[in-house]
């Protein structure tokens, strides 16, 4: 089981070249993913995220991305030719203006002004900083997937142990159920004897009635389907991404449980049933941390 919360890091430094990977993760219905990278990885996003989609199946995932290339690599200059020449006719003007001024405008002179050069690199993310950005952001993935597995331990221990209080109030309702028709019928029973004093109760009448009520209020099946759900909860528990199948399981406990509530007529029951309801509303609060 994994939490989908977590955050890892990832590093490569070899030879001159330094990229760091993190990625942060928290909750999220979908796998949601966002990457901030160097320009120089931008034609390379989708390759990000295919990595990250290798690691995760849901939550919402901020992918960082740090580089530094110190390795010596052949560079270019780029000529801006149209503003080269933009120069060149300005001045040639402003020589035929004032042809009294001395001209000193040389090849030097155009070289100094702004925007006419711009150094380039030879090349963009060659194979080599590509070989490192998956090597970092996989070392980040393991590492993020490490602590989401640790916390999903815990998450696991906490909603188990509210399974087992969960399995206590079932079998103690299952004590209590069969108690509850002859209660009725005590209760039943009394009350014609107080209204009719003397009339014999007619018993064939006060069978039936308490026939009906037993019907009405049975919950034998109820109590079945949580048995159930509770042995499937501790076997989907012991799987690796159990966040859908807990979150369809737990809506399940809660409508069993509702249904008892519904059905009970014993305030005993009820109150078993409330504790129920939340023991797993809270249980219902940690899956939605659950992949």
């Amino acid at each position: 089981m994994y939490s989908m919360t977590g955050f890892g890091r990832g590093e490569y430094k070899e030879g001159g070249i330094e990229l760091t990977a993190e990625v942060k993760t928290v909750n999220n219905r979908y796998l949601d993913i966002s990457v901030k990278c160097p320009k120089i990885f931008s034609g390379y996003e989708d390759t990000v995220r295919s990595i990250v989609r290798g690691s995760l199946t849901r939550g919402h995932a901020d992918v960082f991305i740090s580089f530094t290339d110190k390795r010596q690599k052949p560079k270019s200059l780029y000529v801006d030719e149209s503003t080269a020449k933009a120069y060149v006719d300005a001045a040639k003007r402003i020589a035929e203006l004032f042809p009294e001024v001395s001209n000193d405008f040389t090849i030097t002179s155009i070289l100094r002004q702004p925007d006419i050069l711009r150094a380039e690199e030879a090349a963009g993310a060659d194979e080599e900083v590509l070989s490192a950005l998956k090597a970092a952001l996989q070392s980040a993935l393991d590492n993020l997937n490490a602590m989401r597995a640790v916390e999903g331990q815990k998450l696991a221990k906490d909603m188990l142990a509210r399974v087992d209080t969960i399995e206590e109030c079932v079998n103690n309702i299952a004590g209590r159920a069969p108690l509850v028709a002859q209660g009725y019928r005590q209760k039943l029973e009394e009350k014609i004897k107080s209204y009719l004093e003397n009339v014999p109760v007619d018993e064939s009448r006060l069978l039936t009635e308490v026939a009906v009520f037993t019907d009405k209020a049975n919950i034998d099946e109820e109590l079945t389907r949580l048995q159930s759900h509770i042995s499937q909860f501790r076997a989907i528990c012991a799987e690796n991404l159990v966040g859908r199948k807990l979150d369809f399981l737990i809506q399940e406990f809660n409508r069993e449980t509702n249904t008892i509530c519904s059905k009970s007529n014993d305030l005993a029951i009820t109150k078993l049933g409330l504790d129920m309801k939340n023991e797993i509303e809270k249980i219902r609060e940690q899956v939605q941390n659950v992949e």
